[in-house]
């Protein structure tokens, strides 16, 4: 049988599939009449493209051998492919039912691409026109920093490498030597679907979904769909429409900065304008400045012309209790009190005259009153008295407001000549 039958190809379907502790697997391949036990070494089978399971059609290629230890026959496989492309879908429909079950594939758990990825992480061929495609479309829409884990894309170990290349991404220390990528693409070109299989692998699967970093699936053509997309946080139809998900085009976001700028700019002019309008509104409901101490001038000019008559009434009543306390004093002691208040009532009385409202007549000032002998302080005041008085050294003036000028219109109390002194109208 080994002789004659060297490498032979068998089309059944899996069943009692098992892996031992060994790493080698055991099944059997069926059809409706027949049955024939087939192995698969450790080695080789860690280099499948799929994962081997109960109820798939496969071609198992390898050796015609006889196991002596129960007299029989089997295959020792070599490779091991799905029959046909509905099988495929079948096997691929069933996976992603089960992963969707676990909630791999949830909206839930997908993150939002950053805006503006500093560090950009790509794990694809090193030598494909896919790496080529994405740092084109970068330089040409936002010059980005890119870091390439090049890895295989299809056949044996290319799900593994795929899955060590997205855990190696996430695993990076953000201080480390290399930059920790803010945003991962995993990216492929078109193929049949035995091509792109490696993306439907559980393990990749697993890593994409379990990844911390946002990951953008470009696997394939648009009309391509693998398991990896259903995981990935965003699916880009083309490794090109990858490259553009991943960052804004530099020229759009000056611009858009630009009109940003300009309408905030215009914000705060209106707003100000607006300020403006309601502090003048506020300013003209204000009182007029002249007018907002006029009546506190006004009882400044009464008390100070009240003030002499209040201190000669102090002293009046000081000298009253002066003299009476005399008598009751020795001599000496009155002299020297009496010399004591003689001294503090000459410095009031000097007090007195300095401070006495006609005094700064005498210096070439005058006042201006109303009829009743109210001072007026402003001119705003004697535009509305009409008629005022003029307070000078040696006398009066009394005068009247005729077109904003002042004219004298009736006697001087006491003649301007007499004093030697010219009249403020003359």
């Amino acid at each position: 049988m080994e002789q004659r039958f060297g490498h032979v190809r068998i089309r059944g379907e899996i069943s009692g599939f098992k892996r031992a502790a060994s790493g080698h697997c055991y099944l059997g391949l069926k059809d409706d009449k027949a049955v024939i036990d087939g192995v698969i070494w450790k080695g080789q089978a860690a280099r499948l493209a799929f994962a081997p399971e109960d109820g798939i059609e496969v071609v198992a290629s390898g050796k015609l051998t006889t196991y002596p230890g129960r007299s029989k026959y089997q295959i020792v496989i070599e490779s091991l492919e799905v029959a046909g492309e509905g099988a495929l879908m079948q096997l691929l429909e069933q996976r992603r039912k089960a992963l969707a079950a676990e909630g791999l594939f949830a909206e839930e758990r997908k993150r939002h691409l950053p805006f503006l990825p500093r560090t950009i992480g790509v794990v694809t061929s090193p030598t494909g026109a896919v790496i080529r495609d994405i740092l084109h479309r970068l330089a040409d829409r936002m010059p980005s920093h890119v870091v390439l884990w090049p890895v295989i894309v299809q056949g044996e170990g290319a799900a593994e490498q795929i899955a060590r290349a997205v855990r190696g991404f996430d695993s990076m220390d953000a201080d480390g030597p290399v930059s920790r990528p803010d945003l991962i693409i995993v990216a492929r070109g078109g193929g049949s679907i035995e091509d792109l299989w490696a993306f439907n692998e559980e393990i990749v699967v697993r890593a994409i979904a379990d990844c911390k970093i946002p990951i953008i699936s470009a696997v394939g053509h648009e009309t391509d769909t693998t398991l990896a997309d259903f995981a990935a946080d965003r699916r880009a139809p083309t490794p090109t429409a990858a490259a553009e998900l991943a960052v804004p085009v530099r020229s759009e976001l000056l611009a858009m900065l630009s009109q940003s700028g300009t309408r905030a700019m215009g914000a705060i002019r209106r707003h100000a304008g607006r300020l403006a309008e309601r502090l003048s509104a506020i300013a003209r409901l204000l009182p007029r400045r002249e007018t907002l101490f006029t009546a506190q001038a006004q009882r400044v000019d009464e008390l100070v012309e009240r003030l002499p008559r209040v201190l000669e009434g102090r002293l009046d009543l000081a000298r009253i209790a002066l003299a009476r306390r005399t008598d009751r004093l020795r001599p000496g002691l009155v002299e020297a009190r009496l010399a004591d208040r003689l001294t503090r009532l000459d410095g009031l009385s000097r007090l007195l005259e300095q401070l006495h409202p006609e005094r700064p007549l005498e210096r070439g000032y005058a006042r201006v009153t109303d009829r009743d002998g109210g001072t007026l302080v402003s001119a705003a005041a004697v535009r509305k008295a009409g008629a005022f008085t003029v307070r000078l050294a040696d006398g009066t003036v009394d005068a009247r407001v005729e077109d904003g000028r002042k004219r004298a219109y009736s006697k001087r109390r006491k003649p301007m000549a007499e004093s030697g002194q010219g009249g403020l109208f003359d």
